[in-house]
């Protein structure tokens, strides 16, 4: 595994103005917000640019760690960041690793990293920035099956020992011919057996695979890049990617727009044997209900036996990606952040003919492990465009987040691996329209 080291990353800061003149120099934002609309009084600043980015994640002495989607091109698998004189910028960035991946997260002093196949675990001397063992980590899981679509082994912990795998299915919707216009679903959907659901390990033993050691705590979904344990009401929780392609597969039920304004994209709310029915059921935002798969000969309206699964506590339009949850437990934001939900949502790649959607951070109230309302813009304007017709004109779209120990948050795109820091301050900030 490779080692870049670069010195003197610092990113100066642009505003001097006097409603941040008393603010200690960690929460001085940038003039132009780091070039993003914030929700009314939360400003902003970059704190580094590190490569594609996936997710994020803050030691317990302040450095922080970026999972990097192409270790080749941006001198490794994760970026290691450290803020020397408390500006809360990067002053120093180290690389290591090679391998593709998405999940991170500190654990009881180890960093915990993920391939497609693989969770790691790195061990540190002291304070130094870069693990001891950055070229040869401890194994923690393997034995996942490859896969081409829905691969990321991304990860949360419950504080009592356990880590929660997210186990993608490798399918839209479990056609003998996947993606395949006329191939029926196969039933019972053999990938539930390894894949479509999380499965739950021991956090702290060696060595385990998939089979041997892991436990399906719930199926019936479809791919949960956005994971996280909320420790309010000690439960887990995830939003689901939702399936593609009802208007290719069935032109004859949907068209192009309702194809790209189904299903939503759903928020569960994850215990033992939860069951959300993927892929025999998905959610019509229109019908406000889970419906029958037309793979299994539903009609697009029949509910048949989908109010049997688990259902979503929350929804969201089609499409949108959600790629990273967290919940926040730090005390700078205002009280109704506090154990509240932020999800990054990646952005959609399939609304055609109509315009690509998402490209935000939502903000999900919450009070005492219930949601109290609907979800709002926490932060948005990183594609920097005001119409996106394909993936490509964002400049940039939100993919990891994680709380530091100011309790600021941190944002990192995927595209140049550009982090923000965003925290509150009463100066006005409304959140722009776009």
């Amino acid at each position: 595994m490779s080692l870049l080291l670069l010195a003197s990353c610092g990113l100066g800061n642009d505003a001097n103005n006097e409603s941040n003149q008393d603010m200690p120099a960690r929460f001085i934002a940038d003039e132009d917000q780091g070039g993003i609309y914030l929700a009314d009084g939360f400003q902003a600043y970059v704190v580094a640019e590190v490569g594609g980015g996936r997710h994020i994640t803050v030691r317990d002495n302040g450095d922080i760690y970026v999972k990097l989607s192409n270790p080749s091109k941006s001198g490794g698998a994760i970026a290691a960041i450290r803020d020397t004189d408390n500006d809360g910028r990067a002053d120093t960035v180290a690389y290591f690793g090679d391998y593709r991946g998405t999940g991170m997260e500190f654990h009881n002093g180890y960093l915990y990293a993920s391939s497609d196949s693989v969770v790691y675990r790195y061990e540190f001397d002291g304070d130094a920035l870069v693990p001891k063992n950055a070229d040869n980590p401890d194994v923690l899981i393997s034995g996942f099956t490859s896969q081409r679509q829905h691969a990321n082994k991304n990860f949360t912990f419950d504080g009592k020992g356990n880590i929660y795998v997210n186990v993608g299915a490798p399918s839209n919707a479990c056609q003998e011919q996947d993606r395949s216009k006329g191939s029926e679903g196969m039933d019972p959907c053999p990938w539930l057996e390894l894949h479509g659901g999380i499965w739950q390990f021991d956090a702290n033993k060696l060595g385990q695979t998939q089979v041997d050691d892991g436990v399906m705590y719930a199926t019936g979904i479809r791919n949960a890049v956005a994971v996280d344990w909320n420790f309010d009401d000690n439960e887990l929780y995830v939003v689901q990617h939702g399936r593609d392609m009802l208007y290719q597969l069935y032109p004859e039920m949907f068209d192009e727009e309702a194809s790209a304004e189904k299903p939503a994209e759903e928020f569960f709310k994850v215990t033992k044997d939860s069951n959300f029915g993927w892929p025999y059921c998905y959610f019509d935002p229109e019908l406000g209900h889970k419906v029958w798969a037309p793979e299994y000969g539903g009609d697009g309206k029949e509910i048949r036996d989908c109010d049997e699964f688990d259902q979503p506590i929350l929804t969201f339009p089609a499409h949108w990606a959600p790629n990273d949850l967290l919940f926040y437990t730090g005390d700078q934001f205002p009280k109704e952040y506090k154990n509240s939900a932020l999800i990054a949502f990646h952005g959609s790649w399939n609304r055609a003919p109509l315009e690509q959607k998402g490209y935000h951070v939502a903000f999900v109230p919450f009070e005492n492990g219930e949601v109290t309302g609907e979800y709002s813009e926490f932060a948005e304007g990183f594609a920097q465009v005001e119409s996106i017709e394909k993936p490509s004109d964002a400049k940039y779209r939100p993919m990891g987040l994680a709380m530091d120990l100011d309790g600021s948050v941190l944002i990192v795109d995927s595209h140049e691996g550009k982090i923000w820091r965003v925290f509150y301050h009463e100066a006005p900030t409304k959140l722009a329209s776009r």
